[in-house]
């Protein structure tokens, strides 16, 4: 039986606050002030009546509102991604660095809904770890791996619009399939091996509570917890959002008051200009909003600077929920923000069954031309733009 003398809760299930509640027990015999984590639960220990109402208040709370809202997760980023990974995959003239970039983050964010949303659902609903201590370093280790694929797919994604944008000319020869393929391939290695010290730093705790024994899945006290989670913060959030936004600066900055080659600015391109406005706004806004509270509160939680209340509790869920629904919020974006995917969308739908002839006179009617914002589009006959085919999803 292991007897911890600092509490070291690594996420925000009913098993990790119990394990939290049984370290403030032993801690409040001892001399000196309390860490942050246990002002608000040592009263409660100290009463074991009230330690248990306090307790199995939290988990029928959580126990109702977790499923719901994870399960909707789940089901909307299944749905959503895989329907991106879709429209992009049976669109073979849809084969560009951007939409390999829109295919990969869709494939980390199912892979995140897959392996880590459920989890860390049953994490909260249930008062131990079920699954063993093998499987507490594979979640983990998956959860911190997936949240770095996605928003580091997310840079190479502002700097390929960068290079679309700044230098649409000189980046043609950059902005290449196998490039991209490349860059995807180096991004993976280097977070799957950077991210082994998440494996090794968790694993599965006995301990007592209420006179019972129980398990939870935790950071283990053999490794520095503030260090691991402000790295984290800053290598998973402050660095990609200040890369995203300076890249997105200088695309605006372009956008707004460069002109096209040969000094002609249409309307079609202005209204262009607004659209990708738009959409970086809303992307790098969203991404910003969904993931702050639940860094900042991880970050306070690892220094005790947080306190376990019932109101902090349910904050976290939100928290919690809130981060994970950027993974299943991308897809639904480029419905309402991109009439492209909606057309590549429909295309999968209608164009598909009788492709055919039909796909192959699209293809042959169609020309590729370099448009000022450097985005290579499918320009073909009258026929063709009403079917909705073209190539860039954003």
């Amino acid at each position: 039986m292991e007897d911890v003398s600092a509490p070291r809760v690594a996420g925000a299930g009913i098993s990790q606050l119990r394990y939290a509640y049984a370290q403030c027990s032993n801690l409040s015999n001892a001399s000196g002030e309390l860490p942050a984590i246990c002002r608000n639960t040592t009263v409660a220990a100290d009463d074991e009546d009230d330690a248990a109402q306090a307790s199995q208040m939290i988990t029928q709370i959580v126990a109702v509102v977790v499923p719901i809202l994870f399960g909707l997760i789940v089901l909307i980023g299944l749905f959503g991604n895989a329907l991106v990974v879709i429209v992009v995959s049976v669109n073979q003239q849809m084969r560009s660095t951007t939409n390999l970039l829109i295919i990969n983050l869709a494939l980390a964010d199912l892979l995140f809904i897959v392996f880590c949303v459920p989890f860390t659902a049953t994490d909260y609903m249930l008062p131990y770890w079920p699954f063993g201590d093998v499987w507490c370093k594979i979640v983990q280790y998956l959860i911190v791996v997936t949240a770095y694929a996605s928003v580091y797919t997310l840079v190479l994604m502002s700097l390929d619009r960068f290079l679309a944008v700044v230098h649409p000319i000189a980046s043609i020869s950059v902005r290449t399939e196998r490039n991209a393929v490349t860059a995807i391939g180096v991004t993976w290695v280097v977070i799957l091996l950077s991210s082994v010290p998440v494996y090794l730093s968790h694993g599965v705790t006995n301990y007592i509570y209420l006179s019972s024994e129980h398990t939870a899945c935790v950071f283990l006290d053999d490794y520095n917890k503030p260090v691991f989670q402000i790295l984290f913060f800053a290598t998973s959030y402050v660095i990609p959002l200040a890369l995203i936004c300076g890249l997105y600066l200088c695309m605006l900055m372009r956008l707004w008051r460069g002109v096209a080659p040969g000094g002609h600015v249409s309307a079609e391109s202005r209204r262009g200009r607004k659209r990708v406005t738009r959409m970086v706004v809303v992307v790098v806004a969203i991404f910003a909003v969904c993931w702050f509270p639940i860094q900042m509160i991880l970050v306070l939680k690892s220094v005790d600077r947080y306190e376990i209340t019932n109101t902090s509790v349910m904050v976290q869920i939100v928290s919690h929920v809130l981060a994970y629904m950027n993974s299943c919020v991308n897809p639904i974006l480029y419905a309402f923000l991109s009439e492209n995917f909606r057309k590549a969308f429909r295309k999968v739908i209608y164009c598909a069954p009788g492709g055919g002839a039909g796909a192959a006179r699209y293809q042959r009617a169609a020309s590729a031309t370099v448009h000022a914002n450097g985005d290579t589009r499918v320009v073909g006959s009258k026929n063709t733009r009403t079917n909705g085919c073209s190539n860039d999803i954003l």
